[in-house]
């Protein structure tokens, strides 16, 4: 499963990698990161739906932010499963994330196990892509 982290800030990378590096190891995770919502955009242009299972994206940076990114991404790839993760939590950034479909909605500090099931449910379910 290869999860793409975008998030503007660069001490993410080093965290999600000594959180996940057991998965990491076993090959059963695979991390891809971006540092704004453009990275996210191209680095997803030449890959398919099924080479990027999950992407986690962080609400508030620079240029275009998450919950545009969300929308962007949900127009072309309605199936694909992106995660909201913010350290501003507001009524506002939840009712938008939910109305452009957010398949999940997570508030900084990141708790890991907590996410770890949330990813476990959405690969349960089958939001995953096979084509």
């Amino acid at each position: 499963m290869k999860i793409l982290v975008v998030d503007d800030e660069k001490d993410v990378i080093s965290l999600f990698r000594q959180r996940f590096r057991r998965e990491l190891r076993t090959g059963s995770i695979a991390l891809a990161f971006a540092g704004s919502g453009e990275a996210a955009l191209h680095q997803l242009s030449g890959q398919t739906d099924a080479e990027i299972i999950l992407i986690l994206s962080d609400i508030n940076m620079p240029g275009m932010n998450g919950l545009e990114l969300l929308r962007m991404l949900k127009t072309s790839h309605p199936q694909r499963p992106v995660v909201m993760v913010t350290a501003y939590d507001n009524a506002e950034n939840r009712r938008i994330a939910a109305r452009y479909a957010a398949d999940g909605y997570l508030t900084k500090p990141l708790d890991f196990d907590r996410l770890r099931e949330l990813i476990a449910h959405l690969t349960a379910v089958g939001l995953n892509v096979d084509h």
